[in-house]
């Protein structure tokens, strides 16, 4: 085996490991028709137990899954008025790549921003 076949081995284990388990689970787990769910039900559906942390690396995944976090009455069962939850909702359209915007100042002078 020559040495960059045992380097690209090597890089391959290391991303295999460096990949969050979490992701696996929750896109098996949670079906392609739910376009919202709630974070206590996400950590149920991962067996932990619903505490700021567990929420706080739950966030870190879904958001490299592309979920956006909401508030919502509408997630708790019988939601009404003093009844939020925190959940998660798939995004309605792809976000928009912002573009620097020139700025004109003082007569004409262009400055980058």
């Amino acid at each position: 085996m020559s040495l960059m076949e045992k380097l690209r081995l090597a890089q391959a284990e290391i991303s295999h490991a460096q990949e969050d388990p979490w992701k696996r689970v929750l896109e098996r787990g949670v079906p392609a028709n739910v376009l919202s769910i709630s974070s206590v039900a996400l950590t149920d559906l991962l067996g932990v137990a619903p505490t700021t942390g567990n929420c706080r690396r739950l966030a870190l995944t879904m958001r490299s899954m592309g979920w956006v976090g909401l508030k919502s009455r509408r997630l708790a069962p019988g939601g009404w008025r003093t009844t939020e939850c925190r959940g998660w909702s798939r995004p309605v359209r792809e976000p928009k790549v912002r573009q620097p915007c020139p700025v004109e100042r003082y007569h004409g002078e262009r400055v980058e921003r």
